[in-house]
């Protein structure tokens, strides 16, 4: 039976992509975490300073790792037929008119080539074929991430390191889109049986899709958690004040 198990796993389960790709993760958390100790007092709290390091290393995955697959998604393309291109067998469909051109053009990281970035999206699109190709909801979700989230989660490490009490509205405000942002990606594939999602083994259910999703959940939830708490704390002490 064991033997049965193992060679049905993919043979591409832990080939030098998909390890390069997973190094890069750890690479951005441990930029993050270098970077709050120069930013930050020694005295920061514990939970503050997870929370800086949250907060970076969310910006730089949404601007280096998302803001790649936004790159394929509008740049680089193949038309099925033309200079060997082949047919659109086993590609993610993309919708018809997509930027305005009806040619039949394939786009998305599949479309990327030897790209370090399309090949570490096709990593990921082994559990969830939709980030391989132009998926019109992901896509719209993935412009917010980039452009509004990454930007915000930066703001917030600033205020965070000049102790700035404002970064506990900023932070509630940013978790609500990360939590939006989780739901709406996932809701579609929960509605239609999860025909593009594929958690046929360890790696892909628990590893790709559950563990590197649930981050955005449950790290939010905590940011909401500290930040209510903080504002609480601060409304009580005016309260208290003002009885004086």
């Amino acid at each position: 039976m064991a033997s049965d198990t193992v060679s049905s796993l993919p043979p591409d389960l832990f080939d030098q992509t998909t390890v390069v790709s997973l190094l890069s993760t750890l690479a951005i958390v441990a930029a993050a975490y270098a970077t709050s100790r120069q930013a930050l007092a020694p005295a920061t709290s514990t939970a503050l300073r997870f929370l800086f390091v949250w907060h970076l290393a969310d910006a730089l995955c949404h601007f280096i790792i998302e803001g790649s697959f936004l790159y394929h998604c509008f740049f680089s393309y193949v038309v099925p037929g033309a200079g060997g291109a082949g047919d659109v067998a086993g590609l993610f469909p993309t919708p018809y008119n997509f930027l305005g051109h009806a040619d039949r053009r394939i786009y998305g990281p599949q479309a990327g080539g030897s790209n370090p970035f399309a090949q570490l999206w096709m990593v990921y699109a082994r559990a969830d074929r939709r980030w391989a190709g132009a998926d019109l909801a992901v896509i719209s979700l993935e412009l917010l991430t980039v452009f509004f989230d990454g930007p915000l989660a930066v703001y917030i490490c600033y205020l965070i390191a000049k102790k700035n009490p404002k970064a506990s509205i900023w932070m509630i405000v940013l978790a609500t889109c990360e939590l939006y942002g989780g739901f709406m990606t996932f809701c579609p594939e929960w509605l239609t049986g999860n025909i593009n999602l594929d958690g046929s083994n360890f790696m892909y259910m628990w590893v790709y899709l559950v563990f590197f999703n649930m981050l955005w959940v449950f790290i939010p939830l905590y940011a909401v958690w500290y930040s209510v708490n903080d504002i609480s704390s601060a409304l009580g002490a005016r309260g208290i004040k003002k009885n004086l």
